[in-house]
């Protein structure tokens, strides 16, 4: 009984990870055209998505969400800005965050839900 209470609880959870997901990712395809994606394989882990703002501006967000956005002012690196783009980088920055945690999550839980699975075909 109490493996089918729990197999039932992780396939809920998975359920809401899943639909979390399908919100997420059309949010995340409309303010990615925006930005480009860079990545040197030879040299670098993590690529960037980027965008030039006005006044010289380049805006860096990491592609898995978890470094702060890099701010450069004609090639050297600044703290802040009032450019509408660095809100929309950082609704990216978010939005990327939350996309990788859900597909953790979802990982995670899928195996919970094999192993509940195994158990009940074995009682």
């Amino acid at each position: 009984m109490r493996d089918s209470t729990a197999l039932a609880d992780q396939e809920r959870s998975l359920h809401y990870y899943q639909s979390q997901l399908e919100r997420l990712q059309p949010e995340a395809d409309s303010l990615l055209a925006l930005f480009r994606y860079e990545r040197n394989e030879k040299y670098q882990d993590h690529g960037y998505y980027v965008v030039n703002g006005k006044q010289g501006l380049r805006v860096k967000v990491r592609d898995d969400g978890k470094e702060p956005i890099l701010l450069y002012r004609d090639g050297k690196r600044i703290e802040k800005t009032d450019d509408p783009i660095y809100e929309r980088a950082e609704h990216l920055r978010i939005v990327i965050s939350d996309i990788k945690e859900c597909e953790k999550r979802i990982a995670r839980t899928s195996l919970e839900v094999q192993k509940y699975e195994k158990r009940l075909q074995k009682q």
